[in-house]
Parts: C-alpha cells; structure tokens; sequence
C-alpha cells in the first residue's frame, strides 16, 4: 500500500497487510499524539526556530521538563556544575535529544501497565528498545556519523509495533506469546498467527504518527533482507545488528532470543570479531551511563 501523505516525500509501498492496517486504525482511534510533542516536532521541523522556542514547547509538559533537567545533570552527560534552569538544559542538550526526550516520554507511556504472561514482560520490552537505541547510536558514532541521534530513535522505535499489537490485538497477541517456539523467527510466528507482523503494524502506526523516515524504516525492515529505501538502509542495518546483540546480551523483545542472525547487516557495517567485542565492552559502560532512560516514570 503505497504511502498517501509525504513523511517521506515520495510514494513508498510499505508491503503492510490490510491486517496491519485495520490494527492501526484502531491504535488511531483510541491514541493521539499530545499536543505538547506535535509542538516540539514542529519546532524541531523548523530551521527558523531557535532555543527559546523549544523551550517554550517543553515547558508545556511538567513531566517533561523533569525530564530533561534530569537527563541534563545525568552522568551521560558528564557535567560539573549542576543546570537548573529549563532553557540552558534546553540549549545545551540541542533540537535532536529534546525532540527523543518528547518521544521517549510518549512511548513509554504504552509500556507503563499490563499483565505478563509466558516469558514477555512490557518492562522488558522496554529496557530491549531502549538499549537497541544505545547500541544503534554507539555504532552510528563509531561509523562518524553526525546525526548518531536519529540512530537512538530509530533503535528505541523499532519494536513498538510489539507493545501496539499487546494493546490493541490483545487477546491473539497473548494466546501468540505462549504458543511461541524456542528458536522460531518472530515475524515468522506473528505472520502465521496473526496474519502480520509487529514491523508491518509499526510502520503503520508511525506513518499515522509521523515518524520520522529513518525510524520508519528502521521499523519496517530492521528483519527483512533488503530495505527500498537506499538513503535509510543504513539506519536499517545498525538497528538490525544492535537488535540482534541486545538479544545476546541477554534483553530480548519477547522473553525469548527469537531473533535471525542479520547476515546482511553484519557484511554491510563490515565489523569484525574484535571490533563486535570491543563495541560491546563500551556498550556496558553506556548502559550504565544512561540508567535514567529505562526509567519508566
């Protein structure tokens, strides 16, 4: 189904069953984006706009402000002297983190409740998205890449599409969960049983959310073999491989390490053995760093 709006700014086809589409639809009925993040995108979208602009749009959010303050005084960012006021957080974090900072809060939301069942836990869901973020932007800045924070995003985005199928396909999801074989590919699983996958749903979703395009892609084709996309298939392969070694580390999606050796990825980003170990060394380290961003308050 090609894309109708211009997220992407040409007509993309998706490949998203009209099963992912009719899950979506009622995702969209019942959550909207607040008004608070659709400002902060707009002004993030706004080359025009400065600082105290976006300032203007955090503050709008209490919990949101907490946010940042707190992230700006963090170890990961390693400051001296403590920042206490909302514009200098605001300034000195840059557009990118504030705009991942509104994100993060507003998709955290879906993991805050529901029940466990077989190995998943949404908690867990969670700390795996999130540390796909980690990973996706530490491979990002090792590649030099400037816009290593849109590889965060596009890592804690990639599976949202799991946590939307728990909520809104709840009862098929479950029964899907604790069926689940040992060993099997996910998507295999989910497209013999619910006639789509959580990437089809997440992309559906973001297109309807506005996501941005490295995300969506990341989303779509992060266990696909090829990616249409030649300018994000970058962002595809890192979170491809930062998916597949948080389930190795030990943080899986579901529970279960149900997840394909991305074969692709891994000759695309061209790492070696020492290199994989070295960035996994590091990894821990940041994992430590950025404690506050698994969090879910």
């Amino acid at each position: 189904m090609a894309l109708a709006n211009s997220v992407i700014q040409m007509p993309v086809d998706f490949r998203i069953s009209d099963t992912a589409w009719a899950v979506s639809q009622r995702v969209g009925e019942m959550s909207t984006l607040p008004q608070v993040v659709r400002r902060i995108l707009q002004v993030a979208g706004d080359e025009r706009a400065g600082a105290q602009e976006l300032k203007e749009a955090v503050e709008g959010d209490p919990a949101l402000t907490a946010r940042v303050i707190r992230l700006v005084n963090s170890a990961a960012t390693g400051l001296a002297n403590r920042i206490t006021n909302l514009q200098m957080a605001v300034a000195y974090l840059g557009v990118r983190q504030i705009r991942n900072l509104a994100w993060t809060a507003f998709v955290s939301e879906l993991f805050r409740s529901g029940e466990a069942f077989g190995h998943y836990r949404r908690s867990q869901l969670w700390n795996h998205c999130v540390a796909v973020g980690i990973l996706a932007r530490m491979i990002a800045v090792r590649e030099g890449r400037t816009d290593f924070e849109d590889f965060f995003l596009a890592g804690l985005l990639h599976d949202v599409g799991i946590v939307l199928a728990d909520q809104y396909d709840h009862e098929r999801f479950r029964k899907m969960i604790l069926e689940l074989p040992e060993r099997t590919a996910l998507e295999n699983w989910e497209q013999a049983y619910l006639g789509y996958t959580h990437a089809e749903l997440g992309a559906a979703v973001g297109i309807e959310w506005h996501f941005p395009p490295s995300a969506l892609a990341a989303i779509r084709w992060h266990h696909s073999t090829g990616c249409p996309l030649a300018e994000y298939e970058f962002f595809v392969h890192t979170v491809a491989l930062a998916n597949y070694l948080v389930t190795l580390k030990g943080t899986p999606s579901v529970g279960k390490a149900v997840v394909r050796a991305p074969v692709e990825a891994v000759q695309a980003l061209n790492l070696t053995r020492p290199e994989v170990e070295a960035l996994l060394e590091d990894f821990r380290d940041e994992m430590i760093r950025q404690v506050g961003l698994f969090v879910l308050d």
